[in-house]
């Protein structure tokens, strides 16, 4: 059998035999170790014919391989498959088209599985790199893989890495901090970069998860002010709130580099939320400064809420340091200043709204991390409830929720409290 134009007028009979040799046979060693298996392929000399038979033979393999396998005349066979239909993705091909060839692809990728052989599980994810680099859902899922490769390992050491295996981590790490920048979505890239230095930071790979922490503070200035979601263009802003809240909580057991200042790394963070271009009227980075000043109350404690295990985070590093808690305090000092200068600034009547948003929220926080048996901070948490109760427009529910939890704890013996509850007054808009 060898390919000829002369098979053109017989493409359809051709993939019925296809198709039915899938339908019955779901072996898929004993399938492509035909000899003719190949050579029937090449038979279909019209790419678009040819993708489309690829297709319906990755469709199979997905959908009845049930057990991974590493067998190489399987993995060959169909490596060669899932290249013909990646080389015949181009700037032309349809959304719908990429999303279909690349699901496919990833579907075989995740069946290749090689065991406790790290090293050739790892070796195999490197030529899919360079063998589908034009899909952007490939080179995503080969980046969780990688990572999913370094939790594997780290569960096989229990944690406690020798020299080998630590090697194997920043091999890991590298692979993804090469693969990451090729991907054009800036909401995955900044998925990935967290990820990733996730994943480094629980293999007490401090240095390289400070680089996927510095990328991704630096990406964030590229966030677009709107993202497609189902064909509809919705704000990025819910997404980017959300992300920070994930970030702020993985920052608390970060330890700072000893190159850097104090707090380098919220520092920079912060400064990239203010430099953003943020909607108008937008409660969002307020809402981040915020959860900011929550960050920075969890980091001045002497004991973290959680820690990165083996990994000293900055509770350990400093003990209370005196130096450092000055530079907490200056950081809290300044994000207040600004949420006050911003609430100052809400006047007008469809403001007023966010400016109870707002200044509840600020109370909450306050009710969360703030020594309220200091009369100056009793004095500012009743001053921000007042604020959020004054023209009415506050969330009665949740303004009743706040008041019984206040009266809760005060009734629990926190006469701070209770003393707070009692001026506490809702009020409503007439």
């Amino acid at each position: 059998m060898t390919p000829e134009r002369a098979f053109e007028q017989h493409y359809p009979q051709l993939q019925s035999i296809i198709s039915k040799v899938l339908d019955h046979m779901h072996d898929f060693s004993v399938l492509v170790s035909m000899d003719k298996f190949l050579p029937f392929l090449d038979m279909f000399q019209k790419e678009s014919i040819k993708v489309d038979v690829c297709k319906l033979i990755l469709e199979a393999f997905v959908k009845y391989q049930e057990e991974p396998t590493n067998d190489p005349v399987v993995v060959n066979a169909l490596l060669y498959v899932c290249k013909t239909m990646h080389d015949s993705v181009n700037a032309l091909t349809l959304i719908d088209e990429r999303r279909v060839i690349g699901h496919l692809i990833t579907g075989f990728l995740r069946k290749i599985d090689f065991g406790r052989d790290f090293e050739r599980q790892l070796d195999s994810y490197v030529d899919a790199r360079s063998s589908f680099s034009s899909l952007e859902t490939v080179l995503v899922m080969l980046v969780e893989s990688v990572n999913l490769l370094a939790m594997r390992t780290r569960e096989v050491v229990k944690g406690n890495h020798t020299r080998k295996t630590a090697a194997f981590i920043r091999a890991c790490v590298a692979f993804c901090f090469i693969t990451i920048p090729s991907i054009d979505d800036v909401f995955t890239r900044l998925k990935l970069y967290l990820h990733s230095g996730q994943v480094a930071l629980a293999n007490q790979a401090l240095s390289q998860a400070d680089a996927f922490f510095g990328a991704a503070i630096s990406l964030v200035a590229d966030v677009p002010r709107t993202i497609e979601i189902d064909h509809k263009v919705k704000s990025s802003e819910s997404y980017l709130l959300a992300y920070m809240n994930n970030f702020f909580s993985t920052l608390l057991v970060v330890p700072d580099s000893p190159d850097q200042g104090a707090l380098y790394l919220v520092r920079s963070l912060l400064n990239v939320v203010q430099e953003y271009t943020w909607e108008l009227n937008s409660g969002a980075k307020m809402s981040i400064y915020l959860n900011a000043v929550s960050l920075l109350s969890a980091m001045s404690q002497e004991y973290f809420l959680y820690h990165a295990d083996k990994v000293d985070s900055n509770d350990r590093l400093y003990g209370c340091d005196k130096k450092f808690l000055a530079e907490i305090n200056r950081l809290v000092s300044t994000l207040i200043e600004a949420v006050f200068e911003h609430l100052k600034s809400l006047t007008s009547e469809e403001e007023l709204k966010k400016q109870a948003a707002i200044a509840i929220g600020f109370f909450n926080r306050l009710l969360c991390h703030a020594d309220l048996s200091r009369p100056q901070l009793a004095t500012l948490a009743l001053n921000l409830w007042n604020l959020a109760q004054k023209h009415g427009y506050g969330n009665t529910k949740y303004t009743i929720r706040t008041l019984e939890y206040v009266k809760q704890k005060g009734s629990s013996g926190h006469k701070e409290y209770a003393a707070i509850a009692q001026k506490m007054i809702i009020q409503t808009k007439m």
